[in-house]
């Protein structure tokens, strides 16, 4: 099926910038819907009088949320209009919001997360999906590089601005300041981002809501197998485990069957899309290392307060934000293959260098490495973002994005568990200091060859890339 040509923004300055600010703040918005609660839990269970276990679930519920259902709410952006869908994510996102701000009881206010999770997700697939649709072929590297630049922005803002608004303002604030800040971004995607035609609309066949069930409790099974236990795998993580297994043989064999599936298995087989799903997941979980080993070696094996811990660990993001628009108009100017193989050397080149820390290196010879390795992934975002979404055809695109948010929340649940296994292990001395820096050690060192190896796929998928078609229905 040839797929139609989309609307591109026009070339006027105002109208380029009121659809990439449309693009923006639902990104931003997102990632503080991730980070802004975090602070909160405290107070959230003194509260609700909820236990720690219980209160942990108004973050995992928003993180599970989005997982689950990103490749879906993907797919159903490629069946109707993106801006449609994008205005109703936004409205429940706001909706969901409005619920967690009254939550009478923490139950109340994990159920609300689900649905803000929902919301999230639709605003974390059709955005980027959005770009390669109405953005100029010359500028999606910018545009991804700006999505990069606010997801960033909104993972470092998020603890410090909740903090502030419970000081000031209550709990109910960090999650009532998603109403302005949705109330513009609704505004900005219904003035500035174009309506698809109804003769634009790929007539792609009816929803496939099996295939999405059993995806959705494919991944859900998996993340409470890799969350749950707190680093310890136990017989209840084999089970969920072999229930993921189970449930994944079943998706499988549907998509099969299916006239309209959630997931073209075939596109999953195509080398160039798979290679950058699957370097896109080893990468996160690189990244993910960093806030599980980080703060306790800054504690433990430099002995930092934690202010100063606190600090340290912002200088990540910080990169990652200042890094995100050079980063897309590097991609803009070179092409998206060699900034993908340059940001995965820089990310492997720092993890090498952690992975020969000694205490005796202090702060600055931890957050050098640090820098060059959150430089070498925004780089590495931005590039890999682009290729795969110009890769795609424009039917398949919501779907393509799902996926890429997809590999890379698996990869932050994988390094969350993996990782944080790998250092606790290496880490059991009787001396802490010691015991620290050895975990941090030999955890960089597995990140490193994990980066190492998805440079070899960059690199090989290079090779592939050329003479390559768009992949089309």
């Amino acid at each position: 099926m040839k797929s139609t040509v989309p609307n591109i923004l026009p070339a006027p300055p105002s109208a380029l910038r009121g659809g990439l600010t449309s693009l923006a703040l639902p990104t931003l918005l997102s990632s503080l819907g991730s980070s802004i609660t975090n602070v909160s839990l405290p107070t959230l269970a003194q509260v609700f009088g909820a236990s720690f276990q219980d209160v942990q679930w108004v973050v995992i519920a928003y993180l599970l949320a989005i997982t689950t259902l990103i490749v879906g709410v993907g797919r159903l952006g490629d069946i109707i209009s993106r801006r449609t869908l994008l205005l109703a994510g936004l409205s429940l996102f706001m909706l969901a919001s409005l619920g967690c701000a009254v939550a009478p009881t923490i139950w109340w206010l994990i159920a609300a997360r689900v649905a803000q999770g929902l919301g999230g997700a639709v605003m974390m697939a059709i955005t980027l999906a959005l770009v390669g649709e109405t953005i100029s072929k010359d500028k999606v590297g910018r545009a991804m590089g700006l999505l990069g630049t606010l997801s960033a922005v909104g993972t470092a803002l998020g603890p410090t601005l909740g903090g502030v608004l419970i000081a000031g303002f209550g709990w109910q604030s960090i999650f009532l300041i998603n109403l302005p800040l949705g109330g513009v971004a609704l505004f900005c995607v219904y003035r500035y981002l174009p309506q698809t035609d109804p003769q634009q609309v790929t007539k792609q066949g009816g929803f496939d809501f099996v295939g999405m069930a059993l995806l959705g409790l494919t991944l859900a099974l998996f993340s409470l197998a890799m969350t749950l236990g707190h680093g310890h795998f136990g017989s209840l993580n084999s089970l969920l485990l072999l229930g993921t297994a189970v449930a994944a043989c079943a998706f499988v064999w549907v998509e099969k069957k299916v006239a309209s599936p959630l997931v073209q298995l075939a596109l999953l087989l195509q080398p160039i899309l798979s290679c950058g799903l699957l370097t896109n997941m080893l990468v996160s979980t690189v990244i993910m290392t960093s806030f599980v080993v980080g703060p306790f070696y800054l504690a433990y094996g430099l002995e930092l307060a934690p202010q100063q811990v606190g600090l340290v660990m912002s200088a990540g993001p910080l990169i990652a934000a200042l890094a995100g628009v050079p980063s897309g108009y590097l991609v803009d100017r070179f092409g998206a293959p060699q900034m993908i193989s340059l940001g995965l050397l820089g990310v492997c080149l720092g993890a090498l260098a952690l992975s020969m820390m000694s205490a005796t290196q202090g702060v600055l010879g931890y957050i050098l490495p640090i820098c060059l390795i959150t430089a070498g992934y925004a780089l590495f975002q931005a590039a890999n973002n682009t290729a795969v979404i110009k890769q795609v055809g424009i039917e398949r695109r919501g779907v393509a994005s799902g996926l890429l948010n997809l590999a890379r929340n698996l990869g932050f649940i994988i390094g969350a568990s993996a990782m944080g296994g790998i250092f606790a292990l290496a880490s059991a001395a009787s001396d802490i200091r010691l015991g620290s820096t050895a975990g941090l050690q030999l955890t960089y060192l597995v990140a490193a060859v994990l980066a190492a190896l998805g440079l070899l796929l960059a690199l090989w998928s290079q090779f592939y890339r050329k003479g390559q078609p768009v992949i089309q229905e």
